[in-house]
């Protein structure tokens, strides 16, 4: 059993900047963000393949390449994701993700996986 909490929503106008955290209470090779707008339903953000503390296989959704970087720091069991440059569009619930199958954002090992209660993010235009 893994447990995973999320930190660091928040509001941001247009253009701004957030990073969120996520700790994790164990380790599984495969982790990432996911978010949820409302009325929408969820969607990959970006994942990647952990092993013996290194990252591998990163995964980004079409909407959010060159704004946001998944990152880890494994000494804190800690999953980030820095997200740039936001948009409104960017505003939704965001969830972090862990899970040992495969890590690709559209993989179904997603569903079985373990999850945060998620952290808000609403950007103003």
């Amino acid at each position: 059993q893994v447990q995973l909490v999320e930190s660091g929503g928040g509001s941001v106008q247009a253009g701004g900047s957030l990073r969120l955290s996520c700790a994790a209470s164990g380790s599984t090779y495969c982790m990432g963000w996911f978010r949820q707008a409302p009325g929408e339903e969820r969607e990959g953000v970006a994942s990647f393949a952990i092993s013996r503390g290194r990252t591998y296989f990163e995964y980004y959704a079409n909407a959010v390449k060159g704004r946001f970087t998944i990152s880890q720091d494994s000494a804190k069991n800690t999953l980030y994701l820095q997200m740039n440059s936001l948009k409104p569009e960017d505003t939704a619930m965001y969830y972090c993700a862990a899970q040992s199958g495969t890590c690709s954002l559209t993989s179904p090992s997603w569903k079985g996986g373990y999850w945060g209660q998620g952290t808000q993010v609403t950007v103003s235009s």
